[in-house]
């Protein structure tokens, strides 16, 4: 849906204020539409593979043909609707495994088997524009043309490590999350510096210091409108070795998100080798693992979060987030909610979004988010300690 299609109905403060509902023809996922969105690891999709992806409540056809391309098209075969990832690819086509009709990349029909007249010049199915990048497959699922993809070149260099996780809730709430949470979700039983932080809006989205008694200051940084920016120390790591990680939050449906996750080590060298073959040897041992049975049975009160605080063969920051989003509800009810000081990143968040998705109601001009490498600072003295995880 275009700004002009969005304008065809009465939009209202509702609607602008409606961030959780992201399926077609809702306002928040017709500004989500408007960005690239990472949908599937490139690891994950070998050449000569199809498998289904839902995304914002729309399901689609992801696979990758011969020339290694990734490549996505709708859902169901234009004949009689059966799922196309079911079928099989044939270069950079896919074909159907019902009766046999092939589509190329762009969604055009160029085969039907089993027609003695065939006419699959009048048959296209919709192809999204897919890259790849940072180990990621990008998919643009909005209407015209999509803007160029947005590139990191700070990260160049760098050691990259994507992977992803589902959770259960919405996507939002994970926006949301606060810097002030780490002194509490993730204090493992010890008592934590509690930071004051300040915010404000930049012009990739905004950016939040938290500053702790001691005069350190941890930076976390929101990419707009779905991409959350931190930095952490890799358990083992040197200082050298800190890492900033970006995430996205992108809708599975209404209460389920995916969250895709890329560290970048900014390591070179044998300090580049040594750091990949020491987060290889913790990923045999199960370190990086995330398990959601854990925190469904936390949730569920069958144990309690202090049980994993030791563990070593899982990720325990994810399960403790994990417990504290999904904790809220599905979709949490914002209505009841009573901010406070402490709250500052997600009462600007708000009006943020709120303003933006005002402005696509109205037809009006959007803000154009822009990185630029001024945004993460060089200068890393006195960022975030190592015990202040998540």
């Amino acid at each position: 849906m275009t700004v002009g299609q969005a304008t065809q109905r009465k939009w209202d403060a509702q609607d602008w204020k409606d961030f959780v509902h992201t399926g077609p023809g809702t306002l928040a996922g017709t500004y989500l539409r408007r960005f690239w969105q990472p949908v599937y690891l490139s690891e994950d999709l070998p050449i000569d593979t199809s498998v289904p992806i839902r995304i914002m409540s729309e399901d689609f056809t992801l696979y990758r043909g011969n020339s290694g391309l990734a490549h996505i098209l709708d859902f169901r075969c234009a004949h009689r609707g059966t799922q196309l990832s079911t079928g099989w690819v044939e270069g950079d086509n896919i074909r159907c495994f019902y009766h046999g009709w092939l589509y190329d990349s762009s969604g055009q029909c160029v085969d039907q088997p089993a027609e003695p007249d065939p006419f699959s010049q009048k048959v296209r199915i919709r192809s999204y524009p897919t890259e790849e990048y940072l180990g990621l497959v990008f998919a643009y699922l909005g209407d015209g043309e999509a803007p160029p993809l947005p590139r990191y070149p700070l990260y160049d260099n760098a050691v990259i490590e994507p992977e992803f996780y589902t959770r259960a809730c919405n996507y939002f709430q994970d926006l949301e999350n606060d810097p002030v949470h780490g002194a509490f979700v993730h204090a493992r039983g010890r008592r934590r510096p509690i930071p004051q932080v300040s915010t404000e809006e930049s012009e990739w989205g905004m950016t939040a210091d938290s500053t702790y008694p001691d005069g350190s200051v941890r930076i976390t940084q929101w990419g707009l409108p779905n991409l959350h920016v931190v930095q952490t120390a890799p358990d083992g790591g040197s200082r050298d070795e800190w890492r900033d990680t970006m995430h996205w939050k992108v809708p599975i449906d209404d209460t389920h998100e995916l969250s895709f996750r890329v560290n970048f080590v900014r390591v070179t060298g044998d300090a580049a080798r040594r750091y990949v073959d020491q987060r290889a040897d913790r990923k045999s041992h199960g370190s990086e693992a995330f398990d959601p049975q854990l925190s469904e049975a936390i949730l569920a009160g069958k144990m309690h979060v202090r049980e994993i605080f030791d563990r070593k063969d899982i990720y325990v920051v994810t399960v403790e987030d994990d417990v504290a989003q999904i904790g809220q509800g599905a979709i949490t009810d914002r209505s009841t909610h009573r901010l406070g000081r402490s709250d500052v990143t997600v009462i600007l968040f708000r009006k943020i979004w709120e303003r933006e998705l005002r402005a696509l109601a109205e037809g009006r001009p959007l803000k154009q988010w822009r990185w630029t490498e001024l945004t993460i600072p060089e200068d890393r003295g006195g960022l975030q300690r190592r015990d202040q995880p998540g």
